[in-house]
């Protein structure tokens, strides 16, 4: 052991110099590396990122119209053709179509729920299964021989039942 194999022990010295310690510091003097006067000088200054420095704030500038119901329920519309569509190319049976079911043919994302819509024909008889129908939907599919039956909006639990 010599003079070239000393170190300082762990945790006995700083990885970064600490700021208003003094002159000595290289960080001190009366500035403390926060520049000349101005409001993020001071102490205890943290100004939002939306502050526009007592300009009338972009959200109160903009005009506000209209309602956006926030309890509203939100449903992936999917049209009679699609299902004939879906049913025909092989990606659904032909028997009966749930959620569940469009859930795994890629259709649904998890948690979404599906309204069924009247647009298209339907050649076969389907048994659906949706949370929601349009009265033309519900119409050419008991015209085409299958039933159209509303879902649960969630299915339930082993302790709920």
């Amino acid at each position: 052991m010599d003079l070239t194999n000393l170190k300082p022990a762990s945790g006995s010295t700083q990885s970064r110099k600490r700021i208003a310690r003094g002159v000595g510091s290289g960080y001190g003097g009366h500035s403390s590396t926060k520049g000349n006067k101005g409001q993020k000088a001071r102490s205890g200054a943290s100004i939002p990122s939306w502050f526009e420095g007592g300009q009338m704030p972009l959200q109160r500038r903009v005009p506000k119209y209209g309602f956006k119901n926030r309890f509203r329920t939100e449903f992936k519309a999917i049209n009679v053709s699609q299902l004939a569509e879906l049913v025909e190319s092989g990606r659904l049976e032909a028997g009966s179509i749930s959620p569940e079911s469009l859930r795994e043919a890629g259709v649904l994302a998890k948690g979404e729920l599906v309204k069924v819509l009247g647009d298209g024909e339907l050649g076969t008889a389907l048994t659906v299964s949706a949370h929601a129908f349009s009265k033309s939907a519900v119409a050419k599919i008991e015209k085409a021989g299958g039933t159209a039956t509303v879902a649960e909006a969630r299915p339930q639990t082993d302790e709920e039942q």
